[in-house]
């Protein structure tokens, strides 16, 4: 192979097995094709990127994203926000306000907007029907969907609805079949609907919304959800638990032979229920925001490599839908791929809660092994994925809403004091971001899953 590369970054790498300092990643076709020492690296490349002294991390994959819960955002404006915050992969929910992605010609059609109109790469979950479609689960795996997610809690009956217990065990065998695996919303409806009317007299309290969505809620479901895993062999992913519990029932699980991942959300490791009366309706997420004690939980779980991945759960509302005074009257959910990266480091590295080694298995190669982009994408090695970010640990700034990408136009982080700051973002070896967005709608491409059948 010729020394002439088509990019070289100097920096700190951060590996898989620890950070080579002063070193460099060259990369030629979108590919890595060389990792080693700064001097071993003949300099000469179309582009060199100098980050001495700076982190070179492997691109964030970002497993919960929801660019069409809004249609005000979508692929385009939600990968810019990706791309500005150091998110190289994301990882589509198939839910959008026009409906379920629960067909192979829904989910064709989605594969070929994303192409058009992204800028980041794009993996794709899809969903199942409320009734049967056995055979769409085996069409839509072969398509290349990187998983299914199901839902417990009915959000909306027509695009987010809630699956019941028998639909579940019947799909999660079929989901088996296909090696793909099977994530769950796991908040149980009647202990919900309930407790929404129990509460609903509160509504101009914000906090009523926690109240309504009680931590047994969360845990009865994960526990029915586990156990159906256990009995159909199904790999089963627990989507945004919030408290320690959850993690500790997995991990019990996993001790009895069912295979089970479970995440939490940046909101949940930095925001509590102690911050709703500031927040109000930008703080109304599904399930809810917690204790401190939680919050402090969740790190220290993550510290000693108990959570297999952080996301952002990108719910991206405008404005308008989040700012009324009745808690139970707004959206549910936050923006968020923008602040996965910053969020992590500077409230778990920088403040010293976490490595950056394990914000690498966190942010990123946990989130491309459980849904199937391993082999490409999740970690600096050669023959993977030109996916590259530049982070200096050094910078101080503060979180400015009016200054991010989402076409929601606000942040629960606002105001927020942060240490890190993403400087140069590359997908395959191009740069789509260098403080600006500059990568171009159409960069991005579809990743079809590669699991073991």
């Amino acid at each position: 192979m010729s020394d002439v590369y088509d990019l070289i970054v100097y920096g700190d790498i951060v590996l898989p097995e620890g950070i080579l300092y002063d070193g460099a990643v060259a990369a030629t076709d979108g590919k890595i094709v060389k990792i080693g020492a700064k001097g071993s690296v003949t300099e000469s490349a179309k582009r060199i990127v100098r980050a001495e002294g700076q982190f070179v991390l492997p691109g964030a994959v970002d497993a919960h994203v929801h660019c069409y819960s809004s249609l005000d955002e979508g692929f385009y404006t939600a990968s810019r926000a990706a791309a500005a915050g150091g998110v190289t992969t994301i990882i589509e929910m198939p839910y959008d306000a026009t409906g379920m992605i629960c067909t192979p010609d829904l989910f064709e059609e989605k594969r070929a907007r994303l192409e058009r109109e992204s800028i980041v790469d794009v993996a794709m979950l899809a969903t199942i029907h409320k009734q049967d479609g056995y055979d769409d689960i085996h069409r839509l795996a072969e398509a290349g969907a990187c998983g299914f997610k199901v839902s417990m809690f009915n959000t909306d009956s027509f695009r987010f609805p809630r699956i019941d217990d028998g639909q579940l065990l019947d799909s999660f065998a079929v989901i088996a079949e296909t090696g793909c695996p099977v994530g769950v919303h796991a908040e149980t409806d009647e202990i919900v609907r309930r407790y929404i009317e129990k509460y609903k007299s509160l509504g101009s309290d914000p906090r009523a919304h926690g109240w309504s969505r009680p931590k047994v809620s969360e845990s009865t479901a994960a526990l029915t959800a586990m156990e159906l895993a256990y009995e159909t062999g199904v790999k089963l992913h627990l989507y945004h638990c919030t408290y320690p519990r959850i993690f500790h029932l997995a991990d019990y699980f996993r001790s009895q032979g069912a295979r089970i991942t479970a995440e939490t959300c940046t909101h949940y490791l930095t925001l509590s229920e102690e911050d709703m009366p500031r927040l109000k309706g930008k703080g109304k997420i599904n399930p809810p925001l917690r204790s401190r004690e939680d919050v402090e939980g969740l790190w220290e779980l993550a510290r000693k490599g108990a959570i297999d991945m952080i996301t952002s759960d990108h719910a991206p509302w405008l404005l308008e839908r989040k700012t009324h005074d009745d808690i139970f009257s707004n959206a549910s959910g936050a923006p968020g791929v923008e602040h996965l990266l910053p969020v992590v480091y500077s409230e778990g590295v920088a403040k010293g809660r976490l490595a950056i080694t394990e914000l690498v298995r966190l942010l990123c190669e946990n989130p491309a092994t459980v849904f199937g982009l391993g082999h490409r994408k999740g970690k600096i090695g050669v023959g993977y994925d030109a996916d590259l970010v530049v982070l200096d640990p050094d910078a101080s700034w503060v979180m400015d809403e009016r200054k991010l990408q989402s076409s929601a136009g606000w942040s629960p982080y606002d105001g927020m004091a942060m240490r890190g700051k993403v400087t140069h973002t590359f997908v395959r070896g191009t740069l789509v971001y260098d403080g600006d967005v500059i990568g171009e709608a159409g960069h991005g491409r579809f990743v079809p899953a590669a699991h073991n059948r």
